[in-house]
């Protein structure tokens, strides 16, 4: 019995193994090989964009962890933003809100400080949330048609298979065992690239989502801080509770049981 396994695995190996991936796909002709070609290309594409988005977001929100613990505790804006990195999400909130304080001196027509300053940090957010969002687009589409995909490749895999029991003129395994297996590793592979990728973007979308109430935390922030001149600001750290007064005790008496003379 293990002689026969062994057998058969070096036949599989060497190319003898006619019902494997590859004489199913030369089988199928130009159509299969296209479209198992569509479908790996999506999966691969889907597994970079997944990778890529997840390694921006972490860097997102190490960021915020950093300016929770030192930004707010700088003299001034300027001061916190150069112990960010240059590249920095939130470093570009704060650039972008002092350039708009700077842009506002110079308006002739009369506006709205707070409505100035808001639209530019706003325009900065929606900046910075649209390069996040970059690529989410494909994993949606890959995740909505892949499944589609595969199943043009089942169905001209089941046609030939259905030519080939026309010409054969009965079904016999040999005639339908190539097509038919052609059909299901379309079928296969169609859900491999789709479920990956709604998984992914359904993850990613969650992620942003977060990322992005922080942002817009930390811009309304820095509005308040810009509109009231520095005097309005997040406190850093919550200050420790009081510690209880001692009992007064009158003279002659401690801790309110009198003593004797």
């Amino acid at each position: 019995m293990l002689t026969t396994i062994l057998a058969a695995g070096s036949a599989a190996a060497k190319g003898g193994n006619p019902y494997g991936l590859i004489p199913a796909l030369r089988e199928g002709g130009l159509i299969s090989q296209t479209v198992f070609g569509l479908l790996v290309l999506m999966l691969f594409v889907s597994l970079y964009i997944f990778f890529t988005k997840i390694f921006e977001q972490q860097k997102i929100i190490n960021q915020a962890k950093r300016v929770r613990a030192s930004f707010w505790s700088a003299n001034s804006l300027r001061e916190g933003a150069a112990k960010l990195e240059k590249n920095s999400a939130y470093r570009q909130i704060v650039d972008d809100g002092l350039e708009a304080q700077e842009q506002y001196k110079e308006l002739t027509d009369p506006v709205e400080a707070h409505d100035w300053l808001h639209g530019s940090l706003a325009r900065s957010e929606a900046t910075i949330n649209s390069a996040l969002n970059g690529g989410l687009a494909f994993l949606a589409s890959t995740g909505a048609t892949a499944p589609f995909i595969g199943l043009f490749g089942t169905v001209i895999g089941i046609y030939r298979a259905l030519i080939k029991i026309g010409s054969a003129g009965q079904a016999s395994i040999d005639a339908v065992a190539g097509p038919v297996g052609e059909a299901l590793i379309m079928t296969a592979l169609g859900l491999v690239v789709a479920v990956p990728a709604v998984l992914g973007y359904n993850f990613l979308q969650r992620r942003n989502k977060a990322i992005a109430e922080s942002l817009n935390a930390f811009s309304n922030d820095v509005l308040g801080y810009l509109a009231s001149d520095g005097r309005v600001r997040p406190t850093t750290a919550k200050k420790s509770p009081a510690k209880p007064a001692a009992p007064t005790t009158t003279a002659g008496q401690t801790g309110g049981v009198p003593t004797r003379p």
